[in-house]
Parts: structure tokens; sequence; C-alpha cells
């Protein structure tokens, strides 16, 4: 049974959740798939493809490959599927990319393959034209630099796809033994868990010629965990990563030299001490998270030194932040300017992003953030924090407006919210935002 819902004129009549900035177009989810045996989820990434000028959605789940045509909000549906190799609870993860006609699709669990669509016949159908093992069976993730016609595994080979439909061995190093790559015209951006960040060329490697230059590194820097993945910005001169540990926030790199890279800002969805970003794509001046337990999230960089906050959609409804559940990848490149997203328990979403009312900039490079409890909140709160002073405490609500401020402050600070109104609040101190709901 097709779970499906449309928000079209009356959109907290059907699907009401915490949002700011967002407007749910669309949302898909279907029961009779069954879960992952260890995280529960039904489905994994989110892609996005463009053909005769009409837009689709691609959608991973634990019974393979799912195609939606979007381009017309009022009749947005599914138009093919693909079975995976492998099926059901013992899948968790699905990766894609596409190049030219053809969408690029792996997994990394069970008797796996690489399997290659071919989407030129959409949108009356799609066909499977390569499903084999021969080259590798599993991959966590893919890239394809569709510059230079090279696929990047994170299993550390590269491929060639010169001819689409027929892959062929390239070159092998351990650093691309990672969680995620970034590729861009032979540079790739390398995400390499508890390792660090690297940046690597690739350019002279060939088939007869098997090498590559490393061009630089960061191994150590704020709010480090596992280094899981990344996206640069348009000018080359950025790179925003994320670290899948509870509690790290983003991090914006400069790195117009390799030599020195730096991070610049730290920065987050700052709902709960243990958010996790998940996946992030750079689109123009704007950075779009899929966070783990707190849905979507718009950052505005185009001041790489102080991101600010411009919308979010929470698309998971438990108020709590155990486990790895939640958004899990998200697509801003389709011309229409719809948003996909994937949720791990709940589905494929598509949104509409008000970009005009910038919430607020909740930069911060402090690591000694403050503490609110309770959160969510009654009647009061409490604001802490035991490595430094507090001088300044400000509530803003949810249309942006300042309803408490305070610079009398010591350690711990108790805020009387019983004539507040219900509903979402950011608290501000001298050290960080956070989200804080009162019920």
């Amino acid at each position: 049974m097709h779970k499906i819902s449309f928000i079209l004129l009356f959109p907290f009549l059907v699907f009401s959740q915490d949002s700011q900035n967002v407007e749910l177009l669309f949302h898909w989810d279907e029961d009779t798939l069954v879960g992952s045996q260890i995280f529960d989820n039904t489905y994994n990434e989110i892609w996005g493809i463009v053909h005769d000028q009409r837009e689709y959605a691609i959608i991973g789940s634990t019974a393979g490959t799912h195609f939606f045509d979007v381009t017309t909000t009022q009749d947005i549906h599914e138009v093919a599927f693909v079975a995976g190799k492998v099926q059901g609870p013992e899948i968790i993860h699905r990766d894609y990319h596409d190049f030219k006609n053809y969408l690029y699709a792996v997994s990394d669990e069970g008797e796996s393959s690489l399997q290659i669509i071919d989407f030129s016949t959409l949108p009356d159908s799609v066909s499977l034209v390569y499903d084999s093992s021969e080259l590798f069976e599993r991959s966590h993730n893919i890239f394809i630099d569709t510059a230079t016609a090279k696929m990047y595994t994170t299993n550390g080979d590269i491929y060639s796809v010169e001819n689409p439909t027929n892959p062929s061995f390239l070159y092998t190093t351990p650093l691309l033994s990672c969680h995620d790559v970034y590729v861009q015209n032979d540079t790739a951006y390398i995400n390499g868990g508890y390792d660090g960040f690297f940046i690597v060329d690739f350019s002279q490697t060939t088939i007869e010629n098997q090498t590559h230059e490393l061009l630089g590194s960061l191994i150590s820097y704020p709010d480090q965990g596992y280094n899981h993945s990344g996206w640069i910005t348009s000018d080359g001169k950025y790179y925003v990563m994320a670290d899948e540990t509870w509690g790290m926030r983003m991090k914006m790199l400069d790195i117009s030299d390799f030599s020195n890279i730096e991070v610049v800002s730290l920065f987050g969805s700052n709902v709960d001490s243990n958010s996790i970003p998940h996946n992030q794509i750079i689109k123009d001046d704007y950075l779009y998270t899929a966070y783990y337990h707190d849905g979507l999230y718009v950052h505005d960089i185009s001041n790489p030194m102080s991101p600010v906050l411009v919308a979010y959609f929470d698309t998971f409804l438990p108020n709590h932040h155990n486990s790895y559940m939640g958004a899990w990848g998200v697509y801003p490149f389709l011309p229409s300017g719809k948003i996909l997203l994937s949720d791990m328990q709940t589905g494929l979403y598509i949104f509409d992003v008000d970009y005009n009312n910038a919430i607020i900039s909740n930069v911060e490079l402090n690591k000694n953030r403050s503490t609110i409890f309770p959160n969510p909140a009654t009647n009061n709160i409490t604001v802490t924090n035991s490595h430094q002073s507090i001088t300044n405490i400000q509530i803003i609500d949810a249309s942006g407006r300042c309803v408490y401020q305070t610079s009398q402050v010591d350690n711990y600070h108790h805020i009387d919210l019983s004539s507040f109104s219900k509903g979402l609040y950011f608290v501000k101190t001298d050290l960080e935002i956070v989200k804080l709901f009162l019920q």
C-alpha cells in the first residue's frame, strides 16, 4: 500500500511537522517494504536526474531503486523500479551517481553487484543493462568525475566509464579506502573516517601510469570524529565536511591553499547535543544537509566565515537522538528548484524552500558550549556552562522576534517560561544558538 501525501493548499491539515521556510510538496512511503536488520531503515540514498526536460527523483530502499517523475507537483508518481541484486532486511546502504544516460547503483551488503541502469527511455521505462560483481561486489559510496569519465569507489579503486556500460579497472590506492569522496577534474577530496581529510591529484593516473600525488591533508581539527562526507563550493576555495559522530558540527574549510587547510567556521542544526550531520551538498551559495534525527537544514554560505541558517524541516517525529535514524541524503540540483530528501524510516520528501527570510546565524568556533535543560521544556529552563561564564542570553521566537534578553547571568541561569506560548524558540548565548521546544 502506497502512503502518499501532497502539500498544496492546506499543508497543516495534511502533514504538520517542525519546519521553517520549507514547504512540503510531496511525501512517499511504501509500507510493504521491510526494514533493515540493524538500523530498521527501509530507505537510504536519494539522487536526481533530468531527461528530456523532465525531472526525476531516485531513492534507494531495501528492495532496490525507485524512479519518480517529479516534473509536475500535482502529478508526482513512481514510473520505474529496479530490484537490487540483494533485497530485504540484509540491505542498509545503496548509493547512486549518473553519467550520460546511465545510473550507476551500488550496495554495501550481501552478495551485491554494480548495477548500470539505462534511463534514456524515461518516462516510459528504464532498463538494467549491467548487473555484475566481476569488478566489485560491494561499495559504500561511488562518485563519477563526469569531466574525466572516471568512477571512484570507496573500496579504493578507480574505474574508467568512457564506455558507460562496460567499466574497466584503472587504479587502486589505500587512500580511497574511505567513507566518501568528492572528485572534480581528477582532484579527489577524500573523507577518510578517523584518519581525517585528504586532497589527492589523480590527473596522471592511467592503467599504464599507476601513480597519484597527495596535495594536502587535515588530520587534526576541532569537533573531530569520524570524517564522513563533504562537498566543495563552486569557486573551489572552500569545502564543507561533516563527521558522523554525535555532537560534532560541520566544518567549513578554507582549501585555497592545499598546503595550509584551515577550519574557518563550525556550525550545525543546534537541535541537540547529540545531533549528527549525515550527507550534504552545495549548490550556488547554499549548503543542503540531511541531518540524522533533525531533517533537512539549509544554510546560506555566501560568507563562509559565518554561515546563516535559512530553512529547516524535521522529517523524524520521535524526540530522541539515539542510534542513526531519520534523514539520509539530499539532492538540490533539479532545474525547478525542488529539493529532494530521503528519510531512513519514512521515505521520499520533495520540498520547496523560501530563501528570502534567513533565520539566524549559528556559526560558532568555541568548543565550550552551553547546556539548556530541560529541552523540550514546559514552564522553565536552566542555561548553564561548566567551562566559561555566559554573560548574555537572548530567546528568539520562530518569527525572529526577541522575546527575552538579559546580561545579568551567572553559570546557572533560570528562566521562567510560564507566560510564553508553546512552540519553537532559539536560545542564543555568547557560545552558541540552541533550538528550544516549549510544550
